[in-house]
């Protein structure tokens, strides 16, 4: 995907290799993630004290993936944030808990 992420709008890249997933935490895609995990201040709580599992990540991600490739199905997704690692996946965390708490 050739897209670039927004900052303003709280947006992040993941990137698989070449590829790149855009993230955008919209209303939509938290209240989403929010349903599956739980309270999202609860959420970056867990994210603060290093209390959150690689499949919530995995789940916040999922959920705000935006205009990412119709054959990505939700396994191969995980796999591939997997593949990247905890460290690579940070800065991406990053940026969508601090949209979540910033509200912007």
């Amino acid at each position: 995907m050739s897209r670039s992420a927004n900052p303003a709008r709280g947006e992040a890249m993941l990137h698989f290799g070449d590829d790149g997933i855009l993230l955008r935490p919209t209303f939509a895609a938290l209240v989403a993630a929010e349903e599956e995990l739980g309270p999202l201040f609860a959420l970056v709580e867990r994210a603060a004290s290093g209390q959150l599992k690689l499949s919530e990540m995995v789940a916040l991600f999922w959920h705000c993936r935006f205009e990412a490739p119709d054959q990505l199905d939700r396994n191969g997704f995980a796999e591939a944030v997997a593949a990247q690692g905890i460290a690579a996946n940070t800065p991406v965390l990053k940026i969508l808990l601090g949209q979540i708490l910033s509200g912007q």
